[in-house]
């Protein structure tokens, strides 16, 4: 730890007073930046605090005034963070996240193969209702530790491990084939900002539809082969499923006016094509509305428990790319990060699967997704549009390499998973090697046939 102190003040110090052929302002703009970009990697802060000590530097120190230092608060990408917490505390908090999960886990069948499927399709669904990761997999962990249990089984087992691993890796990936999770949210900002394209929800999940399709199945059948199960059939079947769901009892007025906002929600989302209404006022509308007297599905309560550092975070990294355009900064990162792109983006066939496996080795590095994001995704937009290539499918691609994930600090959602004690980190290691392979495979057929076919091209 004092090593990583010592970096993350001594590189970013040495940068400042280097001296290099650069204006003083976008020198001072890259040496914060790099401060905060250290901090992250190292976590000698909490990523918020880093963030907002970052945008105070920016301003104190005279590189930019307060309305570009902080202009990240003022950006879609942390509003809409905020109302997709809100919207998880709402399905949650309800008892509507764990209606519909039974309900799709009773459909499926009562044998471990039926059941773990049943949690991966209820996980996917989910995501619409819950979209952000973490809250997710615990209530997810919750309902698989009980069916563990109900097999006569230690959470360890390879049921449990099977149960655990697979939530919890295939809720970090469909946060970035749907615009979900914090990582997500930023990049889109980013793209939209820095890539002057319109990113739609709706787009989005159509593009990466094939994807989920085959993920679900390639991860389902790949957990089944490296962790068989002790038992192959739940004891009581669908007998235990049904009394779990009676426990929840008829359904109440909270729960209904819950799945009312989130119809409203998940309905306007799906069709921002038509009405190009941001997701994030949407997302913040909704929330607002549940919180209202008159509706009362949340109250000022759920407000005070929301993860604002995690808010900041986003909105300090966020905030950090305005700072580098507005010092002119962003192209002496561009030129340096994104140089060796040029060479791989001249073979459109293999650009996706390249740009895909260079992303995951940048995510290991950089280990939290949205820092690798936040980071690279201005400096990556600015490269598209300066050499005449689709920002929207650059980052989209981009977006995606950041689920490539193989260890546990790399993801939050996966540090949650991985807290409940039923798999290892090897075991991580092999499900992701597999699932990271064929989903760089699975975006080269896309990207080529499938992504042109609805107007998305490289």
């Amino acid at each position: 730890m004092r090593v990583a102190w010592i970096l993350t003040i001594a590189l970013p110090t040495v940068l400042w007073f280097a001296p290099l052929h650069l204006d003083g302002r976008a020198k001072h703009a890259l040496a914060i930046s790099l401060f905060m970009i250290l901090a992250w990697i190292f976590e000698t802060l909490d990523p918020g605090l880093a963030g907002l000590i970052g945008c105070y530097l920016f301003w104190a120190l005279g590189v930019v005034g307060v309305d570009v230092a902080f202009g990240g608060f003022a950006d879609d990408a942390p509003w809409f963070l905020v109302g997709a917490l809100l919207i998880g505390a709402l399905a949650t908090q309800s008892g509507l996240a764990r209606r519909i999960a039974y309900a799709v886990m009773l459909r499926v069948g009562t044998s471990f193969s039926n059941l773990l499927l049943g949690l991966i399709i209820a996980d996917v669904a989910l995501t619409f209702f819950v979209p952000s990761g973490v809250p997710r997999v615990i209530l997810m962990a919750t309902i698989a530790l009980g069916l563990v249990e109900a097999f006569g089984l230690e959470p360890a087992s390879n049921v449990g491990r099977a149960m655990l691993l697979t939530i919890t890796y295939t809720a970090a990936i469909f946060d970035k084939t749907i615009i979900a999770g914090a990582a997500t949210i930023t990049a889109r900002a980013a793209m939209e900002r820095y890539g002057h394209v319109e990113v739609l929800y709706s787009r989005w999940l159509l593009a990466y539809l094939p994807v989920d399709l085959v993920l679900i199945l390639a991860a389902w059948r790949l957990t089944l082969w490296l962790f068989p199960p002790e038992k192959r059939e739940l004891p009581g079947g669908a007998v235990y499923l049904s009394e779990e769901q009676a426990k929840l009892g008829a359904w109440s007025p909270v729960e209904k006016k819950a799945l009312a906002l989130l119809l409203v929600a998940v309905s306007l989302w799906l069709t921002d094509g038509l009405h190009h209404v941001s997701p994030s006022k949407v997302a913040l509308g909704v929330t607002l509305a549940a919180l209202l007297p008159g509706i009362g599905v949340l109250r000022l309560e759920h407000l005070k428990r929301l993860n604002y550092l995690l808010v900041m975070f986003v909105a300090s990294a966020t905030g950090m790319g305005k700072v580098l355009a507005a010092t002119k900064s962003l192209g002496v990162l561009t030129d340096f990060l994104f140089a060796w792109i040029k060479p791989l983006l001249a073979h459109p066939f293999l650009a996706p699967f390249g740009l895909y496996w260079i992303g995951a080795a940048y995510h290991v590095v950089l280990a939290s997704g949205i820092s690798m994001l936040a980071t690279s995704m201005p400096g990556l937009m600015n490269y598209a549009t300066a050499h005449h290539l689709s920002p929207l499918a650059l980052g989209m691609v981009w977006t995606f390499s950041s689920g490539a994930t193989l260890f546990t600090y790399q993801n939050a959602v996966l540090i949650v998973g991985y807290s409940y004690g039923c798999f290892s980190a090897k075991d991580l290691l092999r499900l992701g090697l597999w699932l990271t392979a064929i989903n760089s495979l699975l975006l080269l057929i896309v990207v080529q046939f499938y992504w042109p076919l609805i107007g998305i091209r490289l």
